[in-house]
């Protein structure tokens, strides 16, 4: 189904699309591809939203930093300085993360009207960033699919292709409330990641991929989230053809439980510390499936390069059920 959500200044409209199967509603705006709510039951059988979001447009255009349940384009997460080195050439992008380049820019994707249309059981969102936008090279084609697959769960499925050398990291920036009370503190959460990536005070890994044993980022047998999270997951299973289950996330008040499968090589766990009014600290937790911050300026990291001739893909699989 497709109705329209509002209307920018400039007077484009924002259409939604809701998407139903066993049980499970999805609603996705055209303004940043926003996944504005998923609808799923509790142990009870009680449906509830599960992500943060807002009611209208106006909540969306008043408070865009949080990038609730957004695509984040084109470069997910940090590159420090706002500068990358490409085949000997030197790139410098819109800084709006203090010193650094974060999710895309000053006007990223997720503050994009995308144009919409619909698949088997889902949508397909399309947009052509231009070459230079936001300082990135190269003109850029993006194709992200979402659709609900005969379980409810929610598929995300990310294509671009390029006419230039460029840099590509696409994530889908939701947080999750299994709750739906607005308060993740008492989730319990999963991940199979035996390295974390560590971050100086501007949040830019250092390099090193740490050991989790020992240390508060062991979440390799699932305990509660907690908070103080805003760090790079390096996922056991490395880049994949197909999505691979790595993390679940549960709420043992509701039964709730979301597990997490995908294509990309890390997972950045935000627990919302600091995610701004109208929401409380700890309101939900970011599980953003992306290649690591500063790959750019990394050799060490896996690539985020694209070139023309190749395409880039990825996917992942948000999968819920209760017990």
């Amino acid at each position: 189904m497709n109705e329209l959500f509002g209307t920018l200044s400039d007077g484009t409209p924002v259409h939604r699309w809701t998407l139903r199967r066993a049980g499970v509603r999805v609603r996705i705006l055209s303004y940043g591809g926003i996944v504005q709510s998923v609808e799923v039951p509790d142990r009870d059988g009680r449906a509830g939203n599960v992500v943060l979001g807002f009611a209208d447009l106006g909540g969306y255009l008043a408070h865009p930093e949080p990038y609730l349940g957004a695509l984040i384009g084109r470069y997910a997460n940090r590159i420090a300085q706002g500068r990358f080195m490409l085949d000997g050439r030197s790139y410098t992008l819109a800084r709006n993360n203090g010193p650094n380049a974060l999710h895309g820019g000053e006007r990223g994707f997720d503050q994009r009207v995308w144009d919409v249309r619909p698949v088997e059981h889902g949508v397909r969102l399309t947009r052509i960033s231009p070459d230079g936008e936001e300082g990135f090279p190269g003109r850029l084609e993006v194709a992200v699919t979402y659709t609900l697959d005969a379980t409810g769960a929610l598929h995300i499925a990310y294509e671009a292709v390029t006419d230039a050398p460029t840099v590509v990291n696409l994530t889908s920036h939701g947080y999750f409330d299994l709750a739906g009370s607005g308060n993740a503190g008492g989730h319990e959460l999963r991940v199979a990641a035996s390295r974390y990536a560590p971050v100086d005070a501007d949040l830019i890994p250092t390099g090193a991929l740490e050991d989790v044993s020992g240390t508060r980022f062991d979440f390799r047998a699932r305990r509660a989230a907690g908070s103080g999270y805003d760090h790079t997951f390096v996922l056991d299973k490395g880049v994949t053809q197909t999505p691979v289950e790595v993390a679940e996330l549960y709420d043992p008040a509701s039964g709730r439980l979301l597990t997490v499968a995908t294509t990309e090589p890390g997972m950045q766990v935000y627990t919302a510390d600091h995610l701004g009014e109208p929401f409380a600290p700890g309101a939900g937790i970011a599980l953003e499936t992306q290649h690591f911050p500063d790959s750019p300026n990394r050799p060490g990291f896996p690539s985020t390069v694209l070139r023309p001739g190749e395409v880039f893909r990825s996917e992942t699989v948000y999968g819920f059920s209760a017990r």
